[in-house]
Parts: C-alpha cells; structure tokens; sequence
C-alpha cells in the first residue's frame, strides 16, 4: 500500500469526531479520481479533518492484462476488486473504504457494512466508435468488444447480428484498445467515462489526440448494473466514529436506491458479473424498482418493475420484484 496527505486544516471551532480520517482505494486513474470526490465532500463536510489515503493494490489490479483476459465473466468477479479494500478495512488500517458500488458482491460482508453514497453520476452506458453513427449504424456483423455479460446479452438482444468480444483493463487502456484495435465500437459505463474528464454533452470527444464519437444508450434498453454511478463507502459495524462521519456526506436518495438494487440481487444471488440490469429511481416519496434478467435459452430478457413508498421499501420492493421477474 501507499499513503499520502490529502488534506490538514484547523482543529479549532467545533471538534470532529476525528482528528484525521484514513481513506482505502484502488490505485486506478478513476478509483483515485473518485475518491478525491469523497475527499472534496469530507472536506465540506469536516473542515478541521486531515484525510490520508492508502492505495491497495487488489487482485484484479495485480492480474496481467493477458491474465484478466482468461478470467471466467460467467464464474464473477467477486472479491477481485474489493476484497482486498475490505480486508485492510477490517484490520482497521483505513477507515473508510471507497467503491464502485458496482463491482461489490450483493452479499454483506460480515463485520463490515455500507454506510453511505454521493449523488449518483448517469446511470447510462455509452457505445463508443471512431466514426460517426451510434448504435443503430453498425454494420449487421460489426465487433462490439464489452467486459460486462449483461451488456453482451444487452446488446446481442438489441442487435442480434452483432460479433462480441470481451474487453478488459481500466477505462483509459480500453479506449486505447479501441483507437489501435479493429473493433467498431465498445461500450463503457458513462459515469466512469465523464468522471476522467471527457464531456459526453456532445456526440464526440478527444483521447489521446483521437477523435471518438459517443452514443448514449437508453437506459429502458439497456438497463444498468445495479450500483452503476454509484461511490459507495464502507465502514466498519461499530465504528461509530467513521459512521458519523460518512453520515455527514451520505447522500440519502442515492443510497437507499443502491440498497434496493442489492437487495434484488441478493436475492437474485447475482454479483456484477450476471447478466442483470437494476435500476431504484425515487420521485417525491415514491421508488421505482425495474429489472432485466437475461437466461440461458431465452434472446429477451424477463423484465419486471414495481413502485411503492420509499420509507422501509427497499427490500419489500425487491421482493415483489422478485415475484414480477419469476412470473415474466
């Protein structure tokens, strides 16, 4: 691991409930630039505090590239990139971990727990091109190179005809791969793209000199994985330090959606990997819970939506989606 000083303030005025907070995260280039979106809001939130951050490198990240493209979509990527956070997190070497809620198995983690989440980011996926023309312009037999099953089933639903490949690495090393490779297009998830800084306003923007074109997909279609946009931060039960802290910087719609997301997927027993898209959107008091579950044998995917009140919903919802999704 390695640590650095993000931020030392005054300790004066009202006294934190800790004099300095310790910050675990992956080491890539958007695992870093989300956590320093939680320093930003623990430093709004907790002037006084000094924020450290430690970089732990997790198994996904100490792969090879080769290797990470063996590994199994169907078998999960459980504990590959949050295992490790949470085991340092347990040893009480940090006390914050920061997530993709996305990549968190839907199981609890016994001893550990979520305790918060900022503003969600767009939920969507984005099909990327080097030319014009989004999905509808690829050719009948186009290479559509994704890592996620759900967005190849997704996609194999939408456009039948299409050739997909899978697709590894970190954002930066997968448009890359798109710029030197021969594939007409990939599809990343939007909220990873745009929180390294390239505008999906338009229809187009620029890596590394190359000029890519961006079509945002419809989220109806294909629906995102359940904690898509979401930081998530997890603590330690019983630490009612850092639990305070992050309670300060919780932002309270989005975490009660990412619950309902996993609760229908543990009760789905599915992890980041299954080809399912869950989706919470609360409006006033009310959520709204919508589900994709793509099966063997089956092009379409069951699909299901419920809505009730957002007070206790959350896993009254997802069971009853459940019951909507098994009667599809």
């Amino acid at each position: 691991m390695s640590a650095e000083i993000l931020h030392r303030g005054s300790l004066g005025g009202h006294k934190p409930p800790l004099q300095k907070i310790v910050l675990g995260s992956r080491g890539s280039e958007l695992a870093r630039a989300q956590t320093a979106m939680v320093v930003k809001a623990l430093q709004h939130a907790w002037p006084e505090i000094e924020i450290r951050i430690e970089i732990v490198k997790t198994r996904g990240d100490e792969r090879s590239l080769e290797a990470a493209e063996l590994i199994d979509p169907r078998a999960g990527r459980k504990g590959l990139f949050t295992g490790e956070i949470e085991r340092v997190l347990a040893s009480g070497k940090i006390d914050v971990a920061v997530h993709s809620a996305k990549d968190l198995p839907s199981d609890r983690t016994p001893g550990l727990e979520l305790r918060g989440a900022l503003p969600r980011a767009g939920v969507e996926d984005v099909l990327i091109r080097k030319t014009g023309g989004g999905l509808a312009a690829l050719a009948a037999n186009a290479v559509v190179a994704t890592g996620s099953v759900r967005r190849q089933h997704q996609l194999r639903w939408k456009r039948p005809g299409l050739q997909i490949v899978g697709l590894r690495g970190n954002v930066p090393t997968r448009l890359r791969k798109l710029v030197t490779g021969d594939w007409e297009a990939i599809v990343l998830a939007r909220a990873g793209v745009e929180r390294l800084n390239y505008d999906l306003s338009g229809d187009s923007f620029v890596f590394e000199e190359t000029p890519l074109h961006a079509e945002v997909l419809l989220s109806e279609d294909f629906l995102p994985a359940g904690g898509q946009g979401v930081i998530a931060l997890q603590v330690r039960s019983g630490d009612d330090r850092a639990q305070q802290m992050v309670d300060r910087v919780n932002h309270l719609e989005t975490f009660l959606c990412l619950q309902a997301e996993r609760e229908f997927l543990r009760l789905l027993q599915g992890d980041c990997d299954s080809p399912v898209g869950v989706l919470a959107v609360i409006e006033a008091t009310t959520m709204k819970l919508s589900a994709q579950v793509f099966e063997t044998g089956r092009s379409a995917p069951r699909v299901g939506v419920v809505e009730g009140a957002v007070k206790g919903g959350a896993e009254r919802l997802a069971a009853e989606l459940m019951g909507r999704i098994h009667g599809a």
